[in-house]
């Protein structure tokens, strides 16, 4: 049976005066709502220089061996389950400050981050400084709703190149595209569009981007707001793209000449790979309902026809949902490969999947709203999102955090 959600007066009140995170109708934020030979002669010299060799050789052996396994025992004791954790369990660092609507993080570099900025602009966190770069599109980014400058994703092969996702107008239409970009000089400029005329609207814009470990450019796209669409895998809007680098459709992908890697979505807007190269996504729900996936190719998961623990045949069911409960969850990352966490919009928290209690674990709160999360050096890099009218900012929101476990 279909769970239910009924919100109280106040939640209304929100959703009427904020738009994306709760209309009612929606549940993202829903974004809008809810939102891994001589011995003989020489036999007592040369059998005790034999027995010292060998004597020294197992030794040397055992030398290397203990230091193999203390090795792998320091590997072993570096894994640290997030399972348990809470928010007084990090140390936590403001990185940057003062951030306008940001929505992405990505390193480069291997130590500076770029983030996106809905209003259309990159911010570049360097030295501790943040630097606001202008980015020279081929259409003008819109912010409007939950649209705007959305994914970043660095290439891997060339720190002045990268991909983004962003919304645009064309004959009174919102859309979306995928465009390459290149650093000139200060500045950032696309040099080349590697998708776009992809459906959009007010809300249900999916846009995250993640290279995958398969080396190939994974895109998420909401249904922007027209519900079948999910279900047409002839349509860009309410998937999972894959395309390579060069914005081609690969020969593996499941549908012929389709970039559609997997269809029947909502609006998904966190990607993640674990060790094993398992996909996992999440998405925002109409009314709570919010769902984690293990995504595969070809697969259709169900939306709008299924929601929660309903079933279908031919469609997936989710890996994990939140029932009654919101999380309006956005990014998505893998601690040390293993553990999946999930930054929630609505349930203002970061939470880690426990697969084996098939629930999520709240492991860190307090900062209001949370958009994205990156896994980079030991540590989490937390984004949170209360500046985009939907939050409650505090007087140096929005920021990006660094959390480092057991401090």
């Amino acid at each position: 049976m279909r769970k239910a959600w009924v919100m109280s007066a106040v939640v209304l009140l929100a959703a009427c005066q904020g738009g994306e995170e709760n209309d009612v109708t929606i549940n993202d934020d829903t974004e809008i709502e809810n939102e891994n030979g001589d011995a003989a002669e020489n036999t007592e010299p040369e059998n005790s220089e034999i027995e010292n060799d060998e004597n020294n050789e197992n030794e040397a052996n055992e030398d290397n061996e203990a230091d193999e396994e203390a090795e792998t025992a320091g590997d072993g004791a570096d894994q640290i389950s997030l399972l348990g954790t809470g928010t007084e369990d990090w140390g936590v660092e403001i990185v940057a400050d003062n951030l306008d609507s940001p929505w992405s993080i990505a390193v480069y570099d291997e130590e500076n981050f770029m983030l996106t900025s809905r209003e259309g602009t990159l911010l570049d966190i360097s030295d501790g400084s943040v630097t606001e770069v202008e980015l020279d599109t081929s259409d003008a980014i819109v912010q409007e709703g939950e649209g705007g400058l959305l994914g970043f994703v660095p290439s891997e092969s060339d720190d002045d190149s990268a991909f983004i996702y962003y919304t645009y107008e064309s004959g009174g239409e919102l859309l979306n595209k995928i465009a390459q970009i290149e650093r000139t000089g200060d500045n950032w400029e696309e040099t080349e569009v590697l998708l776009d005329e992809i459906e959009g609207a007010r809300t249900h814009n999916g846009g995250r981007l993640a290279i995958g470990p398969d080396d190939m450019l994974y895109a998420t796209t909401g249904d922007a707001e027209v519900t079948e669409w999910s279900q047409d895998p002839d349509v860009l809007a309410g998937s999972i793209l894959r395309m390579t680098l060069e914005g081609e459709v690969p020969e593996d992908n499941p549908m012929d000449d389709s970039y559609v890697y997997s269809y029947g979505h909502r609006n998904p807007q966190g990607l993640a790979w674990a060790a094993d190269d398992t996909m996992y996504s999440s998405e925002h729900g109409a009314q709570a309902l919010d769902e984690i996936n293990i995504i595969e190719a070809g697969n259709n998961y169900g939306w709008p026809v299924i929601e929660g623990d309903e079933t279908e045949e031919g469609m997936e069911e989710p890996l994990l949902h939140s029932g009654d409960d919101t999380w309006a969850p956005s990014g998505t990352a893998m601690w040390q490969e293993e553990e999946l966490v999930m930054t929630g919009l609505r349930g203002q928290s970061l939470y880690v999947l426990n697969e084996e209690s098939e629930e999520v674990e709240v492991v860190f709160d307090g900062e209001g709203r949370l958009r994205d999360v990156l896994y980079h050096d030991g540590a989490l890099y937390v984004l949170t999102n209360n500046t985009d009218g939907r939050g409650d900012p505090a007087e140096d929101d929005d920021r990006l955090l660094r959390l480092t476990p057991g401090q």
